[in-house]
């Protein structure tokens, strides 16, 4: 079974979301998702600066199955991406909620975090 963390909010296409708590988010996939692709080969990052909606498609996760492709759980301005990612994608099979996180965002609206779901209704989405 997919673990699922408590202290993020998810994204029905299986992203998750950190709230640092200073108006940043960091974003990656979650257990379930990586799972589900299988080895993944390559992870396409957007750049620093960048802004998205929410919904809106950021990059693209690669694995030996398909390509899928990311959305953006919340909208905002990219502070931060794993550049580690590059030379590792497979941190994102090994280390989906810690080493793997995909990018950082400055949260253009906060209540975007609450439409999001909570462990308990992600669960019961991949169940």
């Amino acid at each position: 079974m997919s673990e699922i963390l408590p202290d993020r909010r998810y994204a029905k296409s299986h992203e998750w979301v950190l709230d640092a708590g200073d108006g940043t988010v960091t974003v990656g996939i979650s257990d379930y998702a990586q799972e589900s692709l299988g080895d993944i080969t390559f992870v396409e990052v957007p750049g620093v600066g960048d802004t998205f909606a929410a919904g809106e498609v950021f990059g693209v996760v690669e694995s030996v199955k398909a390509a899928s492709d990311l959305y953006a759980p919340v909208g905002g301005e990219v502070i931060a991406v794993n550049e580690e990612l590059d030379a590792a994608p497979e941190t994102v099979n090994q280390s989906p909620y810690a080493d793997g996180w995909i990018m950082k965002l400055r949260v253009a609206d906060a209540a975007q975090l609450e439409a999001l779901l909570d462990g308990t209704a992600y669960a019961a989405e991949t169940a």
